[in-house]
């Protein structure tokens, strides 16, 4: 396969744990122009995930850094797994635990009832730890200073919410859903619904559109591809 970066690729990167969707970006970016000898080349994302999710990236380069907005605009699926009886700041395990709650009263008919109350179309509010911007800055830049932000819900698409592992207070699930989805908000607005409080522990998109991770590079066989590409041409 011969790779035309200037012309424009569409890559799929199996994002690490703890990097940024800008840290993979970076990254490409960097290798490429040091290995073809590039003053400049575009390279950028389509859909953020947050550093503590993996999974699946859609990275675009040169002149396919048009075609982001339409990946952005599929449908995205994940796994992962919520602690049910606690909250944090950040919907996630990036912050500490701020609340506990007792859980011995809910039952698994409970559970998966109340998840069935989140298919189709609902009001969500991003998490103040997120890229969402607000006054010029991005709202988790607000929330590491503890100034308190309002932050708009926005309409999304639930199209499955599926617990698939129940084993209290760690729960595993499945999520389809619209471009937008803050998977953190469903989980918090999820405990808010059982009257408890829920947080993710754990999160990996699977498939943005018929894109699959099953067919993403990790970074490392990336680099592989592309040097073993340049050595065949050389």
């Amino acid at each position: 396969m011969a790779f035309d970066f200037v012309q424009g690729e569409v890559l799929l990167v199996d994002k690490p744990l703890e990097w940024t969707s800008f840290d993979v970006v970076n990254f490409i970016r960097s290798f490429l122009r040091k290995k073809y000898d590039l003053k400049k080349l575009k390279v950028g994302h389509a859909g953020t995930l947050d550093p503590l999710a993996t999974g699946l990236l859609i990275i675009c380069t040169g002149k396919m850094t048009r075609q982001i907005d339409t990946f952005q605009g599929m449908d995205k699926v994940y796994v992962g797994q919520m602690k049910l009886g606690a909250t944090t700041p950040s919907f996630d395990k990036e912050t500490e635990e701020d609340s506990q709650f007792a859980i011995d009263t809910i039952s698994e008919k409970d559970l998966f009832e109340t998840a069935k109350k989140f298919l189709g179309e609902t009001d969500q509010i991003p998490p103040l730890y997120s890229a969402v911007k607000i006054d010029g800055k991005r709202a988790y830049e607000h929330a590491r200073k503890k100034e308190h932000r309002e932050i708009k819900a926005r309409k999304v698409i639930i199209h499955d919410f599926n617990l698939l592992n129940i084993d209290l207070p760690l729960i595993d699930f499945y999520v389809k859903s619209s471009k937008g989805t803050y998977i953190r908000s469903l989980v918090r607005d999820f405990g808010k619904a059982l009257n408890n409080g829920a947080y993710l522990t754990a999160l990996r998109r699977t498939q943005i559109g018929s894109f699959s991770v099953k067919d993403a590079y990790t970074l490392d066989a990336f680099k592989e591809a592309v040097m073993i590409e340049t050595d065949n041409h050389e």
